[in-house]
């Protein structure tokens, strides 16, 4: 697997309504590319977005990032939407999970 990490934040005047626009499109055309697997964004309470893409293999996710319309949709992010941005690229990530069994028993205290 290959994570993408894209921590941002958007610029003051931004227009809201073209963002979302563009983010719903690219989003549509990620989910059709070669190897793509997932995709989740997150802000935070100080307006920080991060945005966790997975995709199945290195060339896959760079294949997205040369893309001739995202490509585009990259510079306009430059040019109107972000303050600021770090991409952070991963192969082959160290991954833990857990899940617990069973559902958890809630405490007594919490019990009806």
């Amino acid at each position: 697997m290959f994570l993408v990490v894209f921590r941002n934040r958007k610029r003051a005047d931004l227009d809201s309504a073209a963002y979302q626009a563009e983010a719903e499109r690219m989003e549509t055309l990620a989910r059709q590319q070669p190897g793509y697997l997932s995709f989740k964004s997150y802000t935070a309470e100080d307006g920080e977005v991060i945005a966790l893409s997975e995709w199945v293999d290195e060339a896959s996710a760079r294949a997205w990032g040369r893309l001739a319309e995202h490509r585009a949709a990259q510079q306009r992010g430059r040019d109107a939407y972000y303050q600021d941005y770090t991409l952070f690229a991963c192969d082959d990530p160290r991954i833990h999970s857990f899940r617990a069994a069973v559902a958890p028993v809630q405490p007594s205290s919490a019990r009806t």
